[in-house]
């Protein structure tokens, strides 16, 4: 009997209506195609091991995925959530206990006797007949699925943040290298002009302007020297351990150009709606969708039941070959009629949330967008920068080589030589920085569109 009564109870709460709002996806707040995308169709979808081609670059990813303490924490609110789901779940289910009792008497007429029971108990289980546990559930659920994707974006952004962490860490093994050379350089020219201002052919002016330059360029080492121990700290932070040397960058040059794949961005802006932001924003949605729908249920009765069946002896021994049947059957019928405002309060404010939420999803995907289009338009004149910039630093090379040429031969000044070094210099530095842009730019792009999901799970 008491079995047949479980199913019957389930089957009734699985009828019950819902009063969650019609949920309907809000609609995309952006235009419906990229800015400066070219091709046809939705991005591909690639995986970052098909985007970072170093081999070292690579190994570096799979540490941090395993090792970094904000994937290891999004893990476990991962699962934080699912055991909450699986908590407020089972509150759609009865409740079974098993009880066994023996109660020992003596009578003054009859002497001792003795009594046993075996019950079998639904405690307090509630009807949902309006939906509210229902829609807790459904509310758990979509919280968890969010942590899901709050789990890949956090992994997304580690991918790269590391990747961007470590081609800095080689760009700036470069300018050091370039630091270093200049002083060098500098340092050889000054000796050169020191002993020219001893056999007068040289004025205390050019001693000068050669000791500026050869100091600037040792701060410029030292500074350097700083910011490599500097990237390399931000490196281990963000692979959760200490990276060995031999996974470490050498200089940017001598990065290949297609070690980070340029992803194609397609044209459709509904490419953008599959970012792991985004959908952990529509599953926040949903489950304060859910919580409005248990907000209403507060304003309709409550209806508990608590149910026994079981079988009574007057001997532990016989309890169970001929005892007898014993049940109970207590329901109870709960009404809000005064509540001081509370669920009215509470409904008010499931609403409110989900106002929020809404513009909290718009305010995502457009910042989706604005990120897809700034890397876009990034990448619309990068490739003319850069090949302007090795043309200009070839120029500045030949004026150096004229300069010094003018001058070892006594129809030039020594500060024009000095001068077109500074120049050269800095249009070094400025081209390791665009080609430093030009992988990063590549890496926030396929960032940007959401990345390779399968990888991110």
């Amino acid at each position: 009997m008491l079995r047949r009564s479980l199913i019957f109870l389930v089957l009734l709460s699985a009828g019950c209506v819902s009063l969650d709002p019609h949920y309907s996806t809000p609609e995309s707040p952006i235009p419906a195609t990229l800015p400066g995308a070219q091709g046809q169709g939705k991005a591909i979808s690639h995986d970052w091991q098909q985007v970072i081609h170093d081999p070292r670059l690579q190994q570096v990813v799979t540490i941090a995925l395993n090792s970094n303490r904000d994937v290891q924490k999004a893990i476990a609110d991962i699962d934080s959530a699912r055991a909450l789901y699986g908590q407020t779940n089972a509150s759609l289910f009865p409740t079974v206990n098993a009880a066994l009792s023996s109660t020992r008497s003596r009578s003054l007429a009859n002497g001792t006797g003795t009594t046993a029971e075996a019950d079998g108990t639904v405690s307090s289980y509630t009807l949902d007949l309006f939906g509210r546990n229902q829609s807790l559930s459904r509310a758990a659920q979509e919280t968890w699925l969010a942590s899901e994707f709050t789990a890949q974006n956090t992994r997304l952004t580690l991918i790269a943040e590391i990747s961007t962490a470590w081609l800095t860490l080689a760009a700036d093994n470069s300018n050091l290298a370039l630091a270093k050379e200049t002083m060098t350089s500098a340092e050889n020219s000054l000796k050169i002009i020191q002993r020219q201002q001893q056999i007068g052919t040289a004025a205390a002016t050019d001693v000068s302007e050669a000791m500026s330059v050869y100091q600037q360029a040792r701060a410029s080492v030292a500074s350097y020297q700083t910011q490599v121990m500097q990237d390399k700290n931000a490196l281990n932070l963000l692979a959760g351990t200490t990276l060995a040397e031999n996974l470490l960058p050498g200089t940017l040059e001598s990065l290949p150009e297609q070690m980070i794949s340029l992803v194609p961005a397609g044209v459709s802006s509904d490419v953008l709606l599959r970012r792991p932001d985004i959908q952990e924003a529509e599953h926040n949605l949903k489950s304060a969708n859910a919580d409005i729908g248990a907000a209403r249920a507060n304003f309709f009765p409550t209806i508990s039941l608590t149910a026994s069946a079981g079988v009574g002896s007057d001997a532990l021994s016989s309890l169970f070959s001929h005892g007898m049947q014993i049940w109970s059957f207590a329901p109870s019928v709960t009404l809000p009629l005064f509540t001081g405002g509370s669920n009215l309060a509470q409904l008010r404010y499931a609403e409110a949330q989900k106002r929020g939420l809404i513009a909290t999803y718009e305010k995502t995907v457009q910042s989706a967008f604005k990120d897809v289009a700034n890397a876009l338009a990034r990448r619309t004149t990068l490739e003319e920068q850069l090949d302007a910039q090795r043309q200009y630093v070839k120029a500045e090379q030949q004026t150096v080589d004229v300069g010094l040429r003018r001058y070892q031969a006594g129809v030039g000044d020594y500060l024009t030589v000095l001068t077109a070094q500074r120049s050269l210099w800095s249009a070094q530095q400025e081209l390791l920085a665009l080609q430093l842009t030009d992988f990063t730019n590549r890496i926030t792009l396929w960032q940007s569109l959401g990345g390779g999901m399968s990888s991110l799970k």
